[in-house]
């Protein structure tokens, strides 16, 4: 059975959304082929978006980070991140005070650019806590896990407030077979403590789906939703919020989710991909339709598209 390549995939779709760790990058750096696949979507004249639940930096450090890795094949406004739709929540929803928050300096720079001050959690005094507004998940980085997290859970038990979670990931991978907690598994941890619902960012919300789409109108005119594909390595998010938003969606497998579970996953999810990539290794890459009983195993078959056409 012959399975088409990605290209053959995208081929058909103007518009092209990516998740970015995972997909465009991993623990080790840049996924093998990912600058030959953006130069195909760039030369093919689609549009591209990189959608990103990372709230640890802002757009132009996403950027440069990006170009540290030796991929100059996006540009700046072609990033989307989680941590500017928070921004976009505190513009709209937050006017005086205070916005505690939890996660780096850098993270800090999405409220810094609202204008509003802000206060890592570390200084804040439990005694005081009237001029505090809102609180932001930011980041799993950049305070102390013992005291600045436990005074986090004080500080939205004694004052009722808006708790925004910047990325609602739960965890995220740092090697081939672990894991590490991430800013949306803190958050969980709160809201089951206090019995409070936060308000989450980041996929599969759509509103950073939205975002990205009304800003291709803005640039391209109309778009049907029915020629965006959305390709991610996670079920639960990138998958997920591309099934909700209407939008055509691909699996692959360099990132959460994994070849050996792949198949068990999506059956007692219920998420299921329209496309599933299985890269064997920097042989080849194959893509199948989710669902097909007669899928590929991680390396059974091999050579089926070239590492160029990912």
């Amino acid at each position: 059975m012959a399975y088409p390549a990605f290209s053959q995939v995208a081929a058909h779709f103007k518009v092209i959304f990516m998740d970015s760790y995972g997909v465009v990058k991993n623990h080790k750096g840049l996924v093998d082929g990912v600058q030959q696949t953006l130069r195909w979507i760039k030369s093919e004249g689609k549009a591209f978006r990189l959608l990103t639940n990372d709230a640890s930096r802002s757009q132009e450090l996403q950027l440069k980070s990006l170009h540290q890795l030796g991929l100059h094949e996006i540009e700046l406004h072609e990033i989307i991140t989680s941590g500017m739709m928070a921004k976009q929540f505190l513009e709209l929803k937050i006017s005086s005070g205070k916005v505690a928050y939890l996660g780096t300096q850098n993270s800090a720079e999405y409220i810094a650019q609202t204008g509003l001050e802000y206060v890592p959690v570390s200084e804040v005094d439990l005694d005081n806590v009237d001029d505090i507004s809102a609180f932001v998940f930011l980041d799993d980085e950049g305070f102390d896990w013992n005291t600045d997290f436990n005074k986090t859970v004080n500080l939205l038990r004694r004052k009722p407030m808006p708790v925004i979670t910047a990325n609602s990931d739960i965890f995220y991978p740092v090697a081939k077979h672990d894991v590490a907690i991430a800013t949306g598994g803190l958050a969980k941890l709160v809201e089951r403590m206090l019995n409070k619902r936060f308000i989450d960012y980041g996929k599969p919300d759509s509103q950073m789906f939205m975002y990205a789409y009304e800003g291709l109108m803005a640039e391209m005119g109309f778009v049907d939703r029915k020629d965006i594909l959305m390709v991610g390595d996670t079920l639960q998010t990138d998958i997920l919020g591309g099934n909700k938003f209407g939008v055509k969606t691909m699996l692959v497998l360099t990132g959460n989710t994994r070849v050996e579970t792949v198949d068990l996953e999506i059956a007692s999810s219920g998420i299921i991909p329209d496309f599933n990539v299985s890269l064997c290794n920097s042989e080849g890459i194959s893509v199948l339709l989710a669902g097909n009983s007669s899928r590929i195993s991680s390396c059974q078959r091999r050579g089926l598209a070239s590492p160029r056409d990912l």
